[in-house]
């Protein structure tokens, strides 16, 4: 589990964490899986084999904790390779993943919250050298934001430790916090060594381009960066149950081009997304089926309130009311089996509890409102554009290239801005640089993309929406717009040990959020992932985090 959310293209899944299945907010009764895996004992599969899974992006950062690094695609390959504390079951339940951790506990409250983790004494990097609590320290110390130069997705959790420490030996580790931190389970996940973790320069560079070490179930085999190919082996030095298949062989591609290799039965294994053409093919592919999980995995548009168009958040909220979000949501998901409700909450899907409706009047489609605004703006129709001192209102909606669900979405809200006098420019760039040269340093004015949640509602979405302490650093807050307001409605909210307390200030946060127009959600992303059907333990998987070493082939 990822402790912030992680960002996917049109069509990739595969970060941490989905929402209970059942009835959407419009009254739809379709029952959808909170998990689907076809789940299987580990006696009825075979042993050995390789696994080929298609992804549509090939990362060049491999820490996860780094802002360029946190992307579903990086998950979905890292996860086989990297401790984590904590397991979540399909229902959001959490319990220790004892290949780690034999307990974890909050060891005291008063008169601060300590949390005491048992290491599993087997558990070693594959240099040799033990998992102790010196890489929990340093992995602190590096994400708890105090040093800038760590380019760090975000301090969440950490930045509420005061102290990690050594206990009885070096398998116990001791961590105090300055203030309550409810969702302290979320922490430590993904756990990097000490010595990656240790300078901003080991911090920033030692997995760029390279994955120097691991402890799972699998090992890092390489990459060939021609045919975009990312290989591991099973590692027999793994002290957990050995893994079923001998192999996983990861191939990055353009989205629309994984659907056509895995109907040519080139792939095992690919995430459909929310693509009507594409779940029809996967669907009508011999052999194959098509898994569908619910979840806080979430579709959206981020606006740049740092782009010089869009530095007024009355220009942002024209824009915002220009857009028709039903007419995207029906387009992105028809044909494809899913309840059609729009998304109105930045924190909680439609079927989570603590769900309301926060949008208000910003989040109808409404054109004369939207028409109001901008002129009072300054920006006055010029023909069919609107102007404002010689500068023309012309929007860079920045997409992956290869998605065709972004560029549709771009398409079709082209035509909806046209409408109140905003020209938007679809500029399409090759998906490996998406997020890195474009999203995250802020070179676009209006971006689709998805969120991919974890069981921590709140944690997992403090980064994208806490304020810059300077202005100038924002982390995974790619709408770099915020205010203490939010950061104090997140902060009470990541502190209550009282779940409707939490609830109650997470819902303050999204309102102010609606007010601020950073991220526009429009609908829970369904997760559908379209598998050989012999191929087991591995699929849509919800809350589910997989157990890579029961992944396999069915007898």
């Amino acid at each position: 589990m990822a402790a912030t959310m992680v960002v996917a293209l049109g069509g990739c899944g595969g970060g941490a964490g989905i929402g209970p299945g059942g009835r959407d907010s419009a009254g739809d009764d379709r029952t959808v899986k909170a998990s689907d895996i076809n789940p299987q004992p580990r006696d009825k599969l075979k042993d050995g084999g390789t696994l080929r899974w298609g992804i549509n992006e090939f990362p060049a950062q491999w820490n996860r904790n780094h802002v360029d690094g946190n992307l579903a695609v990086a998950a979905s390959v890292s996860n086989a390779l990297l401790p984590s504390p904590f397991l979540s079951d399909e229902k959001a339940e959490i319990s220790v993943n004892r290949d780690y951790v034999l307990d974890a506990k909050v060891s005291d409250q008063r008169p601060k919250q300590v949390v005491t983790y048992t290491l599993n004494p087997k558990a070693h990097w594959s240099d040799g050298r033990p998992i102790t609590w010196a890489d929990y320290q340093a992995q602190w110390q590096a994400l708890n934001g105090r040093d800038s130069d760590y380019r760090i997705v975000s301090p969440t959790g950490y930045q509420d430790i005061e102290k990690v420490a050594r206990g009885k030996d070096d398998f116990e580790v001791i961590v105090t916090f300055v203030r309550p931190f409810a969702d302290w389970k979320s922490l430590f996940g993904p756990l990097l060594p000490a010595a990656t973790n240790r300078t901003p320069e080991a911090f920033n560079t030692s997995w760029l381009n390279k994955i120097p070490v691991t402890a799972g179930p699998f090992k890092f085999g390489g990459f060939d960066q021609t045919a975009k190919t990312i290989t591991l082996v099973r590692d027999d030095a793994w002290w957990g149950e050995r893994a079923k298949l001998d192999k996983i062989i990861f191939r990055a591609s353009e989205q629309d081009s994984l659907i056509g290799a895995f109907s040519n039965g080139e792939l095992d294994i690919i995430d459909v997304g929310p693509s009507a053409p594409d779940y029809a093919r996967a669907k009508a592919t011999a052999g194959a089926q098509v898994r569908q999980a619910a979840g806080p995995d979430f579709r959206h548009f981020t606006f740049n309130g740092s782009s010089e168009l869009l530095r007024d958040r009355n220009v942002r909220q024209a824009i915002q009311l220009g857009i028709n979000r039903q007419a995207i949501a029906q387009s992105d998901l028809q044909g494809l089996s899913w309840p059609i409700a729009l998304l109105n909450n930045h924190f909680f899907m439609n079927t989570q509890e603590g769900y309301q409706d926060n949008a208000g009047a910003l989040g109808v489609y409404n054109p004369q409102r939207a028409r109001q605004l901008l002129d009072a703006a300054g920006w006055k129709l010029n023909g069919t554009v609107r102007q404002k001192n010689g500068k023309t209102l012309d929007l860079r909606f920045v997409v992956p290239s290869g998605v065709q669900l972004s560029k549709s979405e771009g398409e079709l809200a082209q035509s909806m801005l046209a409408q109140i006098g905003v020209k938007l420019t679809i500029k399409a760039v090759p998906s490996d640089d998406f997020f890195t040269n474009y999203v995250i340093p802020g070179n676009f004015d209006i971006t689709p993309f998805a969120y991919i949640g974890t069981p921590f509602p709140v944690s997992s979405s403090y980064g994208i929406y806490v304020n810059s302490a300077d202005g100038k650093t924002w982390n995974a807050n790619f709408g770099r717009t915020g205010s203490a307001a939010i950061d104090k409605a997140m902060s009470r909210a990541a502190q209550s040990l009282d779940p409707v307390q939490a609830r109650a200030a997470t819902n303050a946060a999204d309102k102010l959020i609606w007010e601020e127009v950073n991220v526009l959600p429009l609908y829970q992303r369904p997760q559908m992932v379209a598998t050989k059907a012999t191929l087991a333990n591995v699929g849509a998987r919800g809350f589910y985090d997989l157990r890579y070493e029961n992944i396999g082939f069915m007898r």
